[in-house]
């Protein structure tokens, strides 16, 4: 009888413990998640934004529940310089951004700001996904951002309120708005224009009320923004194709374990593949609907005159940034 009713106090301390593990695990599981909060610049239904708020899920889906992301879309917690240094800080986890604004913090990804760099978009990912996307990676690392991975932006051309772009003169004395970067500056003021630094939620109002005549984007960003509203001559320069990466905080990266990094990896890679799927189709799209609306779209066959006006950009850059060359000649010649 002693026996019995030790080996059932036996069990019963046994039980208890392992409930007592249970307990302490399902708790250190709630202590150790983490909750990320997302940056992103772009409004509902953009290829960006549906494919980051597929990274949310997919994060939190392959590190079973350890991450849980909440992205913050429209620029709602701030504009993207103030987010670049927000992620930098750890702020913000994660940010969607473009190149182009990060150029002045990591000076390897301003290559991608030099005008008529890339060929075309399939070139630039050619690049963007072999040794250059590599050493512009490790450029924005050591300003505390890692590049998980690279968003299609497509190329960027004029448009303004007044007439068709055919040659770089007639860009001459017009005011264009441009993303806070002195390559962006440099690349209006050598066509005769007046470039003006401004934030992208401010130029629908800057073109209506005429503060600028003219701005630059891809056919998505011109439609979704509603500039082809306002501004009704769109010109195919092509000047910039200026990738977006999905950035996160350096410091976060490095503090998550082995597993968990390959799973956020893995997750911003298959939703940059939904991405570019995305942007094709909503290329195509914006550029049927603004056609439709009447916007005036010129194609610009010879572009030499363009590129030949580019020379002193790059030739300036790259006397101001000579080690950056073989970066360039990189990007240049791949096939």
């Amino acid at each position: 009888m002693f026996k019995r009713g030790f080996k059932m106090i036996r069990i019963n301390k046994i039980a208890t413990a392992f409930s007592f593990m249970a307990v302490m695990a399902t708790s250190s599981a709630s202590v150790l998640a983490q909750d990320w909060k997302g940056w992103n610049i772009h409004t509902s239904g953009y290829p960006n934004t549906v494919a980051m708020d597929d990274f949310a899920r997919l994060v939190n889906e392959k590190t079973e529940g350890r991450i849980n992301l909440k992205m913050y879309h429209g620029g709602t917690m701030g504009n993207q310089t103030d987010a670049i240094e927000q992620v930098r800080l750890g702020a913000l986890a994660i940010g969607n951004f473009s190149l182009g604004p990060i150029g002045p913090v990591a000076e390897e990804a301003n290559v991608v700001s030099l005008p008529f760099v890339f060929k075309s978009v399939e070139q630039a990912f050619r690049a963007m996904d072999g040794e250059a996307g590599k050493r512009i990676s490790a450029g924005l690392e050591k300003k505390g951002l890692i590049a998980l991975a690279y968003h299609n932006a497509g190329a960027r051309s004029f448009y303004n309120t007044q007439k068709p772009i055919h040659i770089p003169g007639d860009l001459q004395g017009m005011k264009v708005r441009v993303m806070n970067n002195d390559l962006y500056s440099g690349m209006i003021s050598a066509m005769g224009g007046n470039p003006s630094p401004m934030a992208f939620s401010e130029v629908y109002q800057a073109l209506k009320t005429n503060v600028v005549g003219g701005a630059e984007n891809n056919y998505p960003s011109y439609e979704a923004t509603g500039h082809f509203e306002v501004a009704g001559f769109y010109s195919l320069s092509e000047h910039l194709i200026i990738p977006e990466c999905v950035c996160i905080n350096a410091a976060i990266f490095r503090g998550l374990s082995d597993v968990d990094q390959k799973a956020v990896s893995e997750a911003a890679q298959e939703s940059a593949l939904l991405q570019r799927e995305l942007w094709a189709e909503r290329k195509e799209a914006s550029r049927k609907k603004v056609l439709a609306a009447g916007v005036k779209i010129n194609e610009i066959a010879d572009k030499a005159a363009f590129q030949l006006a580019m020379k002193p950009v790059h030739e300036g850059f790259l006397t101001a940034n000579p080690k950056l060359k073989s970066l360039v000649e990189l990007i240049k010649n791949t096939q």
